[in-house]
């Protein structure tokens, strides 16, 4: 007969299985529900033929491929550390020193446990969902953790005003342009602080975004893709566009959107 001790033991690693399990169920659901919904999408591309739809259902596409890569980056850095770390201790588990055994299988199980919950989270967050079914502002306050997360910005966002009900694609096509800015921000800019302030008034939503990076001439740059599609984009929502940057003192960009007349509050 096994003593308690070995007992305990056995039934934390049929504990750790299941857990593993559960997290590669996980990953099969996330990676199938994607392909699921970007060959829905794509079938819609070849039924839309006039420019405006295209227009929407392309920031679609581009908001779930950027997704789909920050899930990617985020599986490979942080929860794939993390299921690194555990495989480590239970790769010098110990049956000689049970107390020892038993500290490595409960940090490994709090490890999987941790891995599952971020898994979790980035589920929630897939495509667009995020937008349609929370609004614009919910989809940039998790754009603003995971950019916190990285460690690399010091992040502010802000909302002022009474927020209020938009489209639900003209809130895809102006989160699509805020995550244009963002990426240009972290691609491009050499930042380390982001303000990102949106305002509410009668009329419009003004949004600024500035950074403290390297900045850059403006009639060199304006030119860039990113720019052009930051500026078609803004045409869509039939906005204005401003930009204002300096070199070595960063970059500010301001939208001004204009909201319906019949419009509801948040």
């Amino acid at each position: 007969m096994q003593n308690p001790s070995t007992q305990g033991i056995t039934f934390l690693i049929i504990g750790i299985c299941l857990l593993l399990l559960i997290f590669i169920s996980f990953i099969v659901t996330i990676v199938y529900k994607y392909r699921q919904k970007q060959n829905a999408y794509f079938k819609d591309i070849e039924k839309l033929k006039i420019s405006h739809e295209n227009a929407l259902l392309q920031s679609q596409l581009e908001i779930q491929e950027q997704t789909f890569q920050n899930i990617s980056r985020e599986i490979h850095d942080n929860i794939g550390q993390k299921l690194t770390l555990a495989k480590l201790h239970l790769n010098m588990f110990n049956f000689e020193n049970l107390d020892l055994a038993k500290v490595q299988l409960n940090d490994s199980a709090t490890i999987i446990g941790e891995a599952i919950n971020d898994l979790s989270d980035l589920s929630r967050s897939m495509s667009s969902e995020i937008i349609l079914n929370n609004g614009i502002i919910k989809a940039l306050e998790y754009e603003e953790n995971q950019l916190q997360k990285s460690g690399l910005f010091e992040i502010d966002f802000s909302v002022s005003g009474e927020p209020v009900y938009l489209e639900s694609n003209t809130e895809l096509v102006l989160f699509r342009i805020i995550q244009e800015v963002l990426n240009n921000i972290v691609k491009h800019a050499s930042a380390s602080v982001i303000k990102i302030h949106m305002h509410y008034n009668d009329e419009y939503l003004s949004i600024e975004a500035k950074d403290n990076g390297k900045g850059f001439q403006l009639t060199q740059n304006t030119k860039g893709t990113g720019l052009q599609n930051i500026k078609k984009r803004t045409d869509l929502l039939k906005g204005k566009l401003k930009i204002q940057s300096i070199p070595c003192q960063g970059t500010e960009i301001t939208l001004k959107i204009p909201l319906p007349k019949n419009k509801a509050n948040v």
